[in-house]
């Protein structure tokens, strides 16, 4: 199982997209263990939605389309 998350900065009104297969692990990373990246800059961050998949290919599809235009919109609206 993947899930394909979407975090949310309010402290810095920013998005991230991703895909994990453990999304507890992966929500610790982003907020406290990882030590570089650009969600390091942004934290605290906040899981805004989520969404899962049976297969890696399909979350990474559906990441993907997230991070386009028009599911940069959809993610956006979910933050109103």
């Amino acid at each position: 199982m993947y899930t394909v998350y979407v975090l949310y900065s309010s402290k810095y009104n920013k998005i991230y997209i991703g895909y994990t297969s453990d999304l507890k692990s992966r929500f610790l990373s982003h907020n406290k263990l990882a030590t570089k990246g650009y969600t390091v800059r942004y934290r605290p961050w906040e899981i805004l939605f989520t969404e899962d998949f049976e297969s890696k290919s399909e979350a990474m599809k559906r990441e993907k389309q997230l991070k386009s235009g028009k599911g940069r919109e959809f993610v956006w609206s979910k933050v109103q």
